[in-house]
């Protein structure tokens, strides 16, 4: 595809699709069940580099979310939960993509759930899920915030000139507690010097409404699993904790040592959690080490 740099993740199974409303970049890759994988505000189908490796014998499908990595969003009123949901439907339906299994890291956990109420799913698997809101005055101020800068011409550009350095991207990943390979943090730098990619997450920021999302939560009946780092500095395990005591089917996992960015970070024992818990037919709650 000649939008991705010739050196992207992947770049040899990704094609543009155009399912309305968005020209969607999308990772196809592998041959079996259908996986499908959802990254998390600011990232991209890159972030899942080394976890399709670790998931052999599925098929694997991995967009850009709207917006952001190399999907070109046709319309910027569709970056909550419910619409970006709704599209990401129609362009699984157009391409007969159906999965069986969701993973969605972050942010990509919440489309999940909102994903398993229109499509059929065997389960869902959130990997450090943002489920929850910012306390205290934060949880108040940022959205607010998030809308303003979204409605406010160039500031994308300004953003993405400011950010768009080495030293600027490495310190931002340093704050998830992750830490990742050369190669990882030029892809996110690559991703924040497009301005069109911080606009996205900009917008996908000022639309997010997850207090709306947990407010039903009753309704998310799959069968899911919260999988929680004790490194994370971005969304502590106690929001998995907490979201998975109120989903009906949700079991809660935790893994030592490893920050936001895990599966990106180490790969074999994320995706080894996962592997477990789909093959155990009925788990119970528990912790992994």
């Amino acid at each position: 595809m000649n939008t991705l740099p010739p050196d992207w993740p992947y770049r040899a199974d990704a094609a543009q699709v155009r399912a309305r409303p968005h020209d969607w970049c999308v990772i196809d890759h592998g041959s079996g069940p259908k996986l499908l994988l959802l990254h998390g505000a600011g990232a991209s189908g890159h972030s899942f580099r080394h976890l399709i490796p670790a998931l052999p014998g599925y098929r694997v499908i991995v967009p850009d979310l709207p917006g952001q990595g190399f999907t070109r969003a046709g319309s910027r009123s569709r970056f909550g939960i419910e619409p970006m949901a709704e599209d990401l439907a129609q362009l699984l339906a157009q391409k007969d993509w159906l999965p069986e299994v969701v993973i969605g890291h972050s942010a990509g956990a919440a489309l999940a759930l909102q994903l398993s109420t229109l499509i059929p799913l065997r389960a869902v698997i959130g990997i450090n899920a943002a489920l929850g809101q910012f306390d205290g005055a934060a949880g108040f101020l940022f959205p607010l915030m998030a809308r303003a800068l979204a409605a406010t011409p160039f500031v994308a550009s300004l953003i993405s000139r400011t950010l768009g350095r080495e030293a600027k991207v490495e310190g931002l990943l340093a704050n998830t507690g992750s830490t990742l390979e050369p190669e990882g943090m030029a892809q996110y730098l690559a991703l924040v010097q497009r301005a069109a990619h911080v606009d996205g997450t900009l917008g996908m920021m000022a639309q997010w409404r997850i207090d709306r999302l947990m407010a039903r939560a009753p309704q998310f009946t799959a069968r899911t699993l919260l999988l929680a780092t004790a490194g994370d500095r971005v969304v502590p395990p106690a929001v998995s904790r907490k979201a998975a005591a109120l989903l009906p089917r949700a079991d809660y996992r935790e893994l030592a040592g490893l920050g936001h960015l895990a599966h990106e970070e180490d790969a074999t024992t994320v995706a080894g959690a996962i592997i477990a818990w789909l093959a155990d037919p009925a788990p119970g709650q528990g912790q992994i080490s």
